[in-house]
C-alpha cells in the first residue's frame, strides 16, 4: 500500500512539474505590447505523409485559438515550415488543415523554405515587419527557443511578442513531465535571460 501511495505521489509531483514548466515556458520573453495588427506565427513540424499529422493539427487549433476576437479579420496567421521530410512543405499541410477542416476564412501566408527553428525565424521576418503584435505557436518549449532567436536577430521586432493560445492547463497532461524533459535539454543553449518569465 505504501508503494502505491509513493508511486501516486512521485506521478502526481512529475505530472505538477510538467504543467509548471510548460506554463513558466509560455510566458517567458513576452509582452503586453498593444496595437491594431497582430500575426501569428504557426511553426510546422517533420511532417512526411500528405496530410497534416497529429502534432501539426494540434498547432494549428492554438494558431486559431490565439488569433485576438477583437482582431480577428486583421490578424495575419503566418504557417512555417517547408518539406524537411515529405514532399509536400509543413506550412502548406498546415494551411489546408486550417481552411478545409477547422474551415478558418481568415488571412493567411505561408512560408515554406524553413528546415529549422532558426530558419523559420529568419523567413518570417519579412512578414512581421508592420505588426502591432507577434504570437508565435508551438509545443511551449519549441515557441519560446523561437522567440529568444527572434530577440537575436531583431530585438525590435521581439519588443512586440505577445503570449499565445498554446499552452492551456491540462492540455497535453500525462505527456507534460516528457515534454518537459526535452524542452529542457532542447533549450540548453538558451541564456538565463532568455529562460526569465515576462509575466
Amino acid at each position: 500500500m505504501r508503494r502505491r501511495t509513493g508511486l501516486g505521489i512521485a506521478g502526481a509531483a512529475a505530472l505538477a512539474w510538467g504543467e509548471w514548466l510548460n506554463w513558466r515556458w509560455s510566458r517567458s520573453l513576452v509582452g503586453t505590447n498593444g496595437g491594431v495588427s497582430e500575426a501569428v506565427v504557426v511553426l510546422g513540424y517533420r511532417n512526411p505523409q500528405a496530410t497534416a499529422n497529429f502534432i501539426n493539427r494540434w498547432r494549428v487549433r492554438s494558431g486559431i485559438r490565439s488569433v485576438a476576437a477583437d482582431s480577428a479579420r486583421g490578424t495575419l496567421v503566418i504557417f512555417s515550415g517547408g518539406a524537411t521530410s515529405g514532399c509536400i512543405a509543413e506550412a502548406q499541410l498546415m494551411a489546408d488543415y486550417a481552411q478545409s477542416v477547422l474551415e478558418f476564412d481568415g488571412t493567411v501566408l505561408l512560408e515554406d523554405q524553413s528546415a529549422t527553428t532558426w530558419e523559420n525565424i529568419t523567413n518570417v521576418i519579412p512578414l512581421l515587419e508592420d505588426v502591432d503584435r507577434i504570437k508565435i505557436v508551438s509545443q511551449p518549449a519549441h515557441a519560446l527557443k523561437a522567440r529568444a532567436y527572434l530577440r537575436r536577430q531583431r530585438p525590435d521586432l521581439a519588443e512586440r511578442l505577445v503570449r499565445a493560445g498554446d499552452y492551456r492547463p491540462g492540455e497535453w497532461l500525462v505527456g507534460k513531465p516528457l515534454l518537459a524533459l526535452y524542452g529542457l535539454w532542447t533549450l540548453r543553449g538558451l541564456k538565463a535571460e532568455e529562460r526569465k518569465v515576462s509575466l
